[in-house]
Formats: C-alpha cells, sequence, structure tokens
C-alpha cells in the first residue's frame, strides 16, 4: 500500500475504495499494495508541533460540535469556540486516542485534532494545548459509515464498499495516518455495516447488501469464520458491555430482539413483541447491561418511543423503563459509574440505575423539545466525556450544557455561534467506544 502524495479529486477518491474493496477478501489483512485509501497530503499539518502548542497545568475537556458550515471546538474552561470551516453534513466519532476525532464526511475520514495534548513521562504526565484544527489527513472511505473504538484499535467502515480500515488508536497521535498503519478488511458486499475489532485480535462485522442484512461474523486475523449467527435481520447498532474471564461481549441491535457476542457464541435476546428495534445502543465496560432504544411498531412512519431497554448480556435478557416522554438516536449516554442516561423531549436528563431501572435524577436541561422529521435536523444531543461530566446541546437556544452527573445538576451553560447539529467530547484521555449512528 503507498501513500497518495496528494488529496484525491471526489471521483478518484471512489475509485480507489472501489478497487481496493473488489481485490480484498473477507478478514484479510493485506490488501493490494497498488490501492490506498489513506489521504496524507504534502501540506498535512504535524498537530504534535502546532507554533501554538503551550504547556499547562491541567486540561478542561473539549466539546467539538458540527454545524451547517464546519466544526465549533468549545473550551469548556474558559468557554472558548473555534470555528473550523468545512463543507457538506458532517459527523463526528471519537478516534479513540482521548485527542482526535474522525470527521465522516461523504467519501472520507478526515482526522480533526482537538489540540489536546497528554504527554506521558514514566511516572508522570506533561499536558499541552494547541489549536483545533483538521490535520489535512485521512481515510478515503466510499458512504464514510460507521467508526468504532474499541480495546485500544479502531474500525471504520464505509458502506459503499463494505472496506473496513483497522488501526491502533494510537497510531492517530500525530495527526497523520500512513499506510503501514492500517490494515485492510472486506465484508462480502457493500451495506450499512458495522465492523467491532475484538481484544483476541479477532474482527467482528457485520454481512449483508444493500437492500438486506440479517448477518453477523466474528473472523480470525486469517480470515476463518470462528463463530456466526444469522438471525439479526437490519442489524444496527453495538455496544460494548462488561467482558467476561473469556474476552469480549458485544450487543447488537436486530429488528427481532438484539443478539449478544458473549464467550465466543451469539446468543439471541428473547422478546415479546414480532418486530423489535434497539438499533441505538450505548454501553459501559464496567457494567454488563447495556442500553437501548426499544421501537415495537413496524408500520410507523416516525416512532417516538418512550420506553428505552436495559439489556443484561449476562442472562440475554431485557427489561424496559418507560420514561413517559420521547426521546431519539442522540439521547443515549452512559455514565462513568455504568448509569444510564436518556434525555427526554420534556427537556430532562433521566439519569438510572441500569441494574435496577430506577432513576437517580431527572435534571432539567433544556426546553421541551420534539425529534425533527429530517434526522440530520438539529436537536438535543448528549455525551458523556471521560471526566465523567455530561454534555447536552440545545439547538433552539445555541447553547452547550454541563451536568455533573453523579450530583445531579447543571454545573454550566455556554453561548454558542451557530446551531450545533453533532457533538462529541475529548478530554485527553482516551475514551471508550459509543457512538449513535442513525440509518
Amino acid at each position: 500500500m503507498s501513500l497518495s502524495p496528494r488529496s484525491l479529486s471526489l471521483p478518484s477518491a471512489m475509485m480507489a475504495a472501489l478497487a481496493l474493496s473488489a481485490c480484498s477478501a473477507a478478514g484479510s489483512a493485506e490488501p493490494d499494495a497498488s490501492q490506498s485509501t489513506i489521504t496524507s497530503p504534502a501540506a498535512a499539518q504535524d498537530t504534535a508541533e502546532a507554533p501554538d502548542r503551550r504547556e499547562v497545568n491541567a486540561l478542561s475537556p473539549r466539546a467539538v460540535l458540527t454545524y451547517d458550515g464546519g466544526l465549533m471546538t468549545v473550551d469548556t474552561g474558559t468557554g472558548e469556540v473555534t470555528s473550523t470551516e468545512a463543507e457538506g453534513f458532517l459527523r463526528l466519532n471519537n478516534a479513540g486516542d482521548g485527542r482526535h476525532v474522525l470527521v465522516s464526511a461523504g467519501q472520507e475520514f478526515r482526522l480533526f485534532d482537538s489540540g489536546l495534548i497528554v504527554d506521558g513521562h514514566g511516572d508522570h504526565h506533561h499536558y499541552y494545548k494547541q489549536a483545533p484544527a483538521l490535520t489535512g489527513s485521512g481515510v478515503e472511505a466510499a458512504e464514510a459509515g460507521h467508526v468504532v473504538a474499541h480495546e485500544g484499535r479502531t474500525s471504520l467502515f464505509a458502506d459503499g464498499t463494505g472496506t473496513i480500515t483497522v488501526l491502533d488508536s494510537a497510531a492517530f497521535s500525530d495527526g497523520k495516518i500512513t499506510a503501514d498503519e492500517v490494515e485492510e478488511h472486506s465484508a462480502d458486499a457493500a451495506h450499512h455495516g458495522v465492523a467491532v475489532p475484538l481484544s483476541s485480535g479477532d474482527l467482528l462485522l457485520t454481512q449483508g447488501t444493500e437492500e438486506s442484512r440479517h448477518t453477523i461474523q466474528v473472523l480470525s486475523p486469517r480470515g476463518e469464520v470462528l463463530a456466526e449467527t444469522a438471525d439479526c435481520p437490519g442489524v444496527h447498532g453495538e455496544a460494548a458491555a462488561m467482558p467476561t474471564p473469556e474476552g469480549d461481549v458485544i450487543s447488537l441491535g436486530c429488528e427481532n430482539g438484539p443478539v449478544i457476542y458473549r464467550n465466543g457464541a451469539f446468543h439471541k435476546v428473547p422478546v415479546a413483541e414480532a418486530y423489535q428495534r434497539s438499533g441505538n445502543q450505548a454501553g459501559s465496560h464496567g457494567s454488563p447491561i447495556v442500553l437501548a432504544d426499544y421501537k415495537s411498531d413496524p408500520d410507523a412512519e416516525q416512532e417516538r418511543p418512550t420506553r428505552i431497554g436495559l439489556i443484561d448480556t449476562r442472562t440475554n435478557s431485557m427489561t424496559t423503563v418507560d420514561l413517559g416522554s420521547a426521546y431519539w438516536f442522540r439521547s443515549l449516554a452512559r455514565g462513568m459509574a455504568g448509569e444510564a442516561m436518556v434525555l427526554t423531549g420534556d427537556g430532562e436528563l433521566n439519569i438510572l440505575d441500569e441494574e435496577t431501572g430506577q432513576i437517580i435524577h431527572e435534571v432539567k436541561v433544556v426546553e421541551p423539545w420534539e425529534e425533527p422529521k429530517e434526522w440530520q435536523s438539529p436537536a438535543p444531543a448528549v455525551k458523556v466525556g471521560a471526566d465523567g461530566f455530561a454534555y447536552v446541546t440545545e439547538p433552539a437556544a445555541k447553547k452547550l450544557h454541563v451536568v455533573d452527573v453523579a450530583a445531579g445538576t447543571v454545573l454550566s451553560s455556554f453561548d454558542l455561534p451557530e446551531t450545533p447539529v453533532e457533538l462529541t467530547v475529548v478530554t485527553g484521555d482516551a475514551e471508550a467506544s459509543g457512538h449513535a449512528h442513525k440509518g
């Protein structure tokens, strides 16, 4: 695999990604070296040595948000907002290193540096700040889709080809992605899919087509199928839960009840309804419970559920809690102690004990709102940083709120110059996996 000396034009990028997909066998970690999906222009910024870099005694988290026209970065210590222009509808994914964000931008994943740097020196650390910026490096991906950071590795899924790019999360630290840092895999066909790098070195991935997807596999590094289920129609949404002594535990949403990968095999979660979709999930590595949305009306043009699901990955079971107010796919998050959090249309951040389903706090954060007809439109979102605080957007007021999860109180609010759409939070510390992806 060779580096491209400049960014490919859009048609060239699509051709390169399609050619790579055609040449890659499922599970292959040795792609054709003549085909590269890496974009690393000669002008790419070496963000590790930016001229404005300065040492500080501690780091305040930075919230990265999208708006119509680019990205906003909010320093939650000072309230300072830095804007970065970028075209198109943008989606945000933590890269897994605690510093960088992967921006899904149509036909590529673009690497964005939040400007928070932790430099370890044995028994102590040094902390630095610099201006946030797009680094100029990225990965070509036809219909850039899901990004999953798990156990120190990060996977990128290209829906338009089924190509999967996997690399160590630490590889993003210098602001560049080089060909020798990535391994390429491929699903059997293009589809809206996801891949999860497992701590064993194996790869969990979905299989399907643009018309249908119902299969999940675990492949060895050599491409051998180690586990498989075809009982997951409409597979969408994944989350990692507390691992067992035998390895990772991953929950995935289906349209007939979730599926759990545990101890090397897939396990079906029984549900009462013929149709039950949990296509958006939020997990915690410290908890065996996965928080999920709960949809049960197959005929609804736009279902607005009030129930959430709590999936127990130990017993392959799920309980529901009715919150009495609707939510949407950007409403789900997990606390550092495993708490389940749901931002509902009545403006409250509901903080629940994930084991019992009991509500610990109901925090009034934003004004009442309703899920928009188009999922790309602005509406409140919630994310939790590695600092344990919850960050909530309020697009109608152009605000970002910070919530102390343990105390159940709003700590601070920041004015934004633009209407926010997507949100992620970077703290400098490597963060657990977790994302929401409508589709």
